[in-house]
């Protein structure tokens, strides 16, 4: 009975091992010394590693590209508590570093894994070895990564203007009302630029419309060129343009005005072999406590800009001054 029994224990172990040597995941066992134990065809297919290569070998000195340190904790932590430990993608992108051979994703530079750590008990209750459980989920990393880069690119569109490549009016007009509101919270000195291009519609009825719209992105290419990343600039309408300068007091914003009014000047657009010259009119608000709502802050910025207009053209007006 005793032989009739052993057999039928070891024909079940071959059983075992023959299922987990052809599942599509990779198993490893380590013992406390992270000697590995076990080491599946999915591993072998996918290091290069054979079983009698890495068998009865520390792990690490195996793959020394292994994270050890934050590995160890992990593993330590199922030892201790004799808890299943997970890691994903997410956390990692991947413990081991394989490729992929997907043809969906062939793209991917490498493969992402899920990891599970299994505490494995022995008869005397002990845990002196834990299953290691690698998962290609790389299929659903890079769809997951590619939809979001998506979302991402569709928020992107919505809140900018196709002509100009800056904000649209309105969110460009929804970050106003936002660092409006941080000033009256944190008293920090904000300003408002809006200038608009002079004459416009007469470059309109003169060369076209086609040409107009070059002059637009004319000068939001150079709006691009002067301003700091941390400045929110955004078409406001037409030939009009808003650039909301964060941390900036009214004097420095002069400073920014006057250097985008003379480069506007000096431009040149060419446009069906013709050349096309033009100006730019700046009104300058600093955001203070008299203004009881963000659209007195950009009324303030209109009627500088209104006043540089009825005062000759290609001229800075600072509200209030």
């Amino acid at each position: 009975m005793n032989t009739i029994k052993k057999t039928l224990n070891i024909e079940e172990f071959h059983w075992h091992l023959g299922l987990l040597q052809t599942l599509d995941v990779g198993l490893i066992v380590l013992d406390r010394d992270y000697r590995i134990q076990l080491w599946n065809s999915f591993m072998e297919n996918h290091s290069g590693s054979r079983p009698a290569e890495v068998l009865q070998r520390n792990l690490f000195l195996s793959f020394p590209d292994l994270p050890a340190k934050w590995f160890k904790r992990k593993v330590d932590s199922v030892f201790l508590l004799n808890n299943r430990a997970f890691i994903t993608w997410e956390e990692r992108p991947y413990l081991f570093n394989f490729k992929t051979y997907r043809p969906i994703t062939g793209e991917s530079p490498f493969m992402y894994q899920n990891v599970t750590i299994i505490p494995l008990t022995s008869p005397s209750g002990n845990v002196d070895q834990v299953g290691v459980l690698i998962y290609d989920v790389t299929d659903a990393a890079v769809g997951r990564t590619a939809l979001e880069q998506a979302n991402e690119q569709l928020q992107l569109l919505s809140r900018t203007d196709r002509l100009t490549e800056l904000y649209n009016r309105g969110y460009w007009e929804e970050q106003l009302r936002a660092e409006f509101k941080r000033y009256h919270r944190t008293q920090a000195a904000s300003s408002l630029i809006m200038l608009d291009i002079d004459h416009f519609k007469a470059i309109n009825d003169t060369y076209g419309h086609q040409a107009g719209d070059e002059v637009i992105r004319q000068v939001s290419r150079t709006i691009r060129e002067h301003v700091r990343s941390t400045d929110i600039c955004g078409r406001y309408g037409g030939e009009e343009f808003g650039l909301l300068l964060i941390d900036t007091p009214a004097v420095n914003a002069q400073i920014l005005a006057e250097r985008l009014r003379l480069a506007m000047q000096a431009q040149v657009v060419k446009h069906n072999g013709r050349e096309i010259t033009f100006t730019i009119s700046i009104g300058i608000s600093e955001v203070s406590n008299g203004q009881e709502y963000p659209e007195q802050w950009i009324e303030e910025a209109d009627q500088a800009l209104y006043y540089s207009k009825e005062n000759g053209r290609n001229l800075t007006t600072v509200a209030g001054q």
